[in-house]
Order: structure tokens, then sequence, then C-alpha cells
């Protein structure tokens, strides 16, 4: 269990954190989402113990992590979004190095080469760091971070800069440490909860803005008034009968052109469903419906509106 309370963190007269407060339960895989310069990374290194609050504090386990830290550090691991690697190394050199640091007690060669298999860097422990692709240089962080097989591991931005199939590959990573681990996921990329974690908490100027289950946020911001539909018809006279509609609040055209038709995005408010009004509307004018389809919302959709959100109430 980690309970953050009230942290506060200024540099001169900036809050970087103004009175954050959430807990991490054990076993929980959660995402800890924001902006860039939003406060994740100076919660993640207070936590750590890397940098001290100008007020608040962190329990790990009922330990806090300013008047006992080794007890604490013991039970995380943590990936910066910068690893500290020694790029003159080799993998194993490194890995071993960190391994005495931390005091482990395992049987050094059974655990590293077990941590080597998990990550798949295996094929490479011989070879220097400085060669190795950033996608391997992040599966090296990623190992130093569960030497000693601990409790907590927190990951800041692991993502960043890798491509495509190297980001897939570190998402199962993560999925699968998830089994055995508390994890704690900080990015800005709202698709990586998605597609790990179990809860999230967004952050935004330093103050808690949303914590709730993935799967039940979309509830808690209400429901999917969204749809697009392809319609056959002038472009800008479809728009201004789209726009006219009873309860549409926007019209956004979606796509290219598709011979004499074309995509648009229609949100509606209220609880009636707009389809029938639409179809009528249409049919007057005889401007037929070639394709119809529901818009999930998006993460993206929901943090840009709790942003929104916060800045109206302020």
């Amino acid at each position: 269990m980690i309970e953050i309370n009230n942290l506060v963190r200024k540099f001169g007269n900036k809050y970087a954190l103004d009175g954050v407060s959430f807990t991490v339960k054990k076993g929980e895989i959660v995402g800890f989402l924001g902006p860039n310069g939003a406060g994740k990374s100076t919660t993640m290194n207070i936590i750590t113990g890397y940098l001290s609050p100008s007020a608040g504090t962190v329990l790990v386990d009922g330990i806090d992590v300013f008047t006992q830290p080794k007890a604490v550090k013991s039970k995380i691991g943590f990936l910066p979004e910068q690893p500290p690697l020694y790029v003159d190394m080799t993998v194993w050199e490194y890995l071993s190095f960190v391994f005495d640091l931390k005091s482990c007690t395992f049987n050094k060669k059974a655990h590293l080469n077990e941590i080597c298999e998990l990550v798949k860097i295996a094929d490479v422990k011989k070879r220097l760091i400085k060669n190795l692709s950033k996608g391997y240089k992040q599966r090296v962080g990623i190992a130093s971070a569960i030497i000693g097989n601990p409790e907590i591991i927190i990951f800041d931005e692991p993502t960043v800069g890798l491509d495509p199939k190297q980001i897939i590959e570190v998402r199962n990573l993560l999925r699968s440490l998830g089994k055995d681990h508390t994890v704690i996921l900080s990015t800005h990329i709202l698709t990586e909860v998605q597609a790990i974690c179990d809860r999230i908490v967004i952050i935004n100027e330093g103050k808690i803005i949303a914590d709730q289950k993935t799967s039940q946020l979309n509830q808690t911001l209400g429901q999917n008034n969204r749809f697009r539909v392809k319609i056959a018809g002038p472009n800008r006279e479809v728009l201004n009968l789209l726009r006219g509609i009873h309860s549409v609040t926007r019209v956004t055209q979606d796509g290219v052109r598709d011979g004499d038709a074309f995509n648009y995005i229609i949100e509606y408010s209220g609880a009636v469903d707009i389809r029938k009004m639409l179809f009528t509307a249409l049919a007057s004018r005889g401007w037929p419906i070639l394709a119809m389809e529901g818009v999930e919302i998006t993460l993206e959709d929901l943090f840009v509106k709790l942003i929104d959100e916060k800045g109206d109430n302020q």
C-alpha cells in the first residue's frame, strides 16, 4: 500500500505539486497521467525518495519514505524517464553492478539470468550497452528496476522514443510484471493505460483532477453521444442542416471525400436519440445515409474534457 498525503512541492514561487493525495493498493496497476509539466515526474521522484517535498507525506506499507528511506527503497524498483545506464559496461556487468548496489541476497547468477529471460535481453547480455538500440536500452533499464524482486515498480514514461513494435513489446512486459507486483505507470500517453492499467489518476498543474477505475471513467463523465455518418449530398448544405438539428452540439467533417459523400462526426446532448430526426431531415432533402456507426469516447477525449471542466470551475 502506498499512501500519498497532501504533497506540496515548490520551486521558487511556482507550485509543481499543490496538495496531491491518492493511494495505491497492493497488486494494482495504476496509470498516473498528465500532460508534460503536470507534476508526474516530481511525484514519482518524491515517492522513491529522490526528491523531498515542501510539505506532505508518503507512506509505503506504513513506513515513511523520508524518516526511513532505506527501508522504503528496498521495496521499490524505479525506472526514471532517462534510465541511468553505464553505457561502457556490458549488460551483464551493469546488472551485476546494480545487484551489488541493492545488496541482494539471491543467488546472483540465477537471479540475473531469470530477469534477462523475463525482459528478453538474454541474447544481448554480453554486449556493451552503448551499442544497443533504444528499445533494448529501455529493457535493460526495466531489468535493473526489478532486480531484487521489489514489491512495487514505478515506471516514468517507459515507452518514450520507442518505435511501435518496441512499444507493444514493453506494454506486454509491463502487463506481465503487473501480475506479481504493484505497478505505477507514469505517462502522458493515454492509450498506455487503456492497454495496461486497472485504474487511472490524472494530474494537471500539480493537482489531481480524476481518480477512477479505467472501466468506470466513461460512465463517470456521461453517455457516449457521438457517432459517425456518411452522407451523400452537398457538403456545405449538409453541414448546415446537421448543425441545425435539435440537441446537436457539434458537427465535424471526418475523412476524405468518397464520390459525392462525406463522413461527419455528430455529437449531441441529452438522452434523446437524434438518429430518427437525422434520417427524416436528410430524407426530406434527398440526401441518403450510406453508413452510420457509433464512435467510442477515448481516454484522450476524456482527458481534454477533464482539463476543460477544471478550467471552467476555476
